[in-house]
C-alpha cells in the first residue's frame, strides 16, 4: 500500500506542475491584453481631449468674426440656422491636452465634410512594455476622435418679427418723415439684427459687440462619429 501510494503521489506531481503552468501563462496573458487595453483606453482618452479641446478653442476664435459681421444681413441666419463653419484653427491646443494626457498629435484637422469641427489622431508616448505577447515592447497605443461646434440657438431676423401695434404719430409730429422735428437716421443707434431663441430662452442680439452672451452660450462642443 505504502509502494502504491508513493507511486501514485509520483504520477501526479508532473500534472500539478503542468496545472499551475498553465494556469501561471493564462494568467500573464490576461494581463497582457488588459495592460494593451488600458494602453488603448489612455490613447482614446487622450485623442478625446485633444478634439474637444481644438473644437473648443475654434468656437473661442470664431468671436472675432461673429462681433464683426454681426450687423452684415443674412449673416446670422447663416450661422444659426444654416451649417456654420467657424475658424479652422484649433490645433495648437490639440496638441496641448494631448499631451497633458500622455500622448503626441501625430494628424489634426478641420473636417471639410460641412461641419464645423476637428479630428485628431494621437499616438501614446509610452510604449505598452514588456509582456509574454511578441512585440508589445515598443507597441503604442494610438487613437482617433472627432468633435464638431454646433448651434445652441436658432435666429429671427428683426424683419420677419410682428410689428407692436400702434397708431402712426400725427402729421408734423417729430419723427415724422419731411415734417418739422424730424430725426436725422444718421444719428441713431444701429438697431437689433434679430432675436436667439436658445433652449427655451430668447435673447435680444444687441448691437454692441461687449454685450454678447459668452460663447459657451451660443455653440455647444461634443464628439461626434467620425
Amino acid at each position: 500500500m505504502i509502494s502504491r501510494s508513493s507511486r501514485e503521489a509520483g504520477q501526479a506531481a508532473p500534472l500539478y506542475i503542468m496545472m499551475v503552468a498553465s494556469l501561471l501563462f493564462l494568467a500573464l496573458a490576461f494581463f497582457a491584453v488588459g495592460q494593451a487595453g488600458a494602453t488603448h483606453n489612455g490613447a482614446q482618452s487622450a485623442a478625446d481631449a485633444a478634439a474637444l479641446a481644438a473644437a473648443q478653442e475654434s468656437r473661442d476664435l470664431f468671436k472675432d468674426d461673429l462681433v464683426k459681421d454681426l450687423l452684415t444681413p443674412g449673416f446670422l441666419d447663416d450661422v444659426f440656422n444654416g451649417n456654420p463653419v467657424g475658424s479652422a484653427q484649433g490645433c495648437a491646443a490639440a496638441g496641448y491636452f494631448a499631451g497633458q494626457n500622455g500622448s503626441d498629435v501625430t494628424g489634426c484637422a478641420a473636417l471639410t465634410d460641412g461641419r464645423w469641427g476637428f479630428t485628431v489622431d494621437v499616438v501614446t508616448q509610452e510604449p505598452m512594455g514588456n509582456s509574454i505577447l511578441p512585440g508589445t515592447e515598443n507597441k503604442h497605443g494610438e487613437a482617433g476622435a472627432t468633435a464638431v461646434v454646433e448651434p445652441r440657438c436658432s435666429f429671427e431676423a428683426a424683419e420677419d418679427q410682428e410689428d407692436p401695434p400702434g397708431e402712426p404719430g400725427e402729421p408734423g409730429e417729430p419723427g415724422q418723415p419731411g415734417e418739422p422735428g424730424e430725426d436725422d437716421p444718421a444719428d441713431d443707434p444701429p438697431a437689433s439684427p434679430g432675436d436667439l431663441h436658445c433652449e427655451g430662452a430668447i435673447l435680444h442680439v444687441d448691437p454692441e459687440p461687449d454685450l454678447l452672451p459668452d460663447m459657451a452660450d451660443l455653440f455647444t462642443v461634443r464628439l461626434a462619429q467620425d
